[in-house]
């Protein structure tokens, strides 16, 4: 019997149990009802790709279709407790791989290509998410284009948070305005992140859901109390992000 935390959001991440097969999947959780246990969902294929009959058991703490990588980091931690090697991993989704290695890194391309990063410092965040789901390829498909301006070729060092903040500042989600398009309460998510007091706040990947960054985990936890009690049909968590190094 194994048992694995996705990597998707630390303490509040989705947890994956393996036991001997037949292959089959139950779904538990919060967020049970979102994720039916179909054939094509993620943990199955990735005991299909591993070769391997067992029983997954998904307890589904975070919203489904969010944009936090969650499906991927389940599917990475079903690779990861069948020992099985990232390569080839990406045609399960563009994500696994990076959630497989658990590390700081820099994505490109489709994500394939992948470059290992310094240990980044610690930080304290808030993810907010307005309760509902959203398509991924529909946030591709209203994006007005794709050739926009790089990341630096190389990236600077971060010793400590203020540093990464600030650069994070410097960047973009190109996804963010087609999405808040597609779903306006994005936008208030990053609102209320902001008037809660966070350094930066932006969308997470396709979204819907927003982080934002704080300067200590008390004021990443009064930001959580706060936004939870004006948006009480949200679900909003606070985390703290320790080094990681490999």
């Amino acid at each position: 019997k194994v048992k694995q935390l996705s990597e998707a959001a630390q303490k509040i991440g989705d947890v994956v149990t393996l036991e001997d097969g037949p292959l089959s999947l139950t779904v538990t959780g919060p967020f049970a009802t979102g994720l039916a246990a179909e054939a094509d969902n993620l943990c199955l294929r990735a005991a299909r790709f591993a070769g391997r009959e067992v029983a997954i058991t998904l307890e589904k703490n975070l919203p489904v279709a969010s944009g936090i990588g969650g499906g991927s980091a389940d599917a990475a931690a079903v690779l990861r407790a069948l020992d099985v090697s990232p390569a080839g991993t990406q045609s399960l989704g563009a994500d696994v791989p990076v959630c497989m290695a658990g590390l700081p890194t820099r994505m490109r391309g489709l994500g394939e290509i992948l470059d290992p990063l310094p240990a980044l410092p610690p930080l304290h965040l808030v993810l907010v998410n307005p309760g509902r789901g959203l398509s991924t390829p529909a946030v591709f498909n209203a994006l007005p284009r794709r050739e926009n301006p790089p990341m630096p070729e190389t990236l600077p060092d971060f010793p400590g948070a203020d540093a990464l903040i600030g650069f994070l500042r410097t960047c973009r989600n190109d996804l963010e305005a087609p999405a808040i398009s597609l779903m306006p309460e994005i936008a208030t998510c990053l609102v209320a992140l902001n008037d809660a007091g966070a350094q930066l706040a932006r969308m997470s990947g396709s979204g819907a859901t927003c982080f934002g960054l704080f300067p200590d985990a008390a004021r990443a936890q009064a930001a959580r109390t706060a936004i939870a009690r004006a948006y009480p049909s949200w679900w909003v968590a606070a985390s703290g992000l320790a080094p990681a190094k490999g």
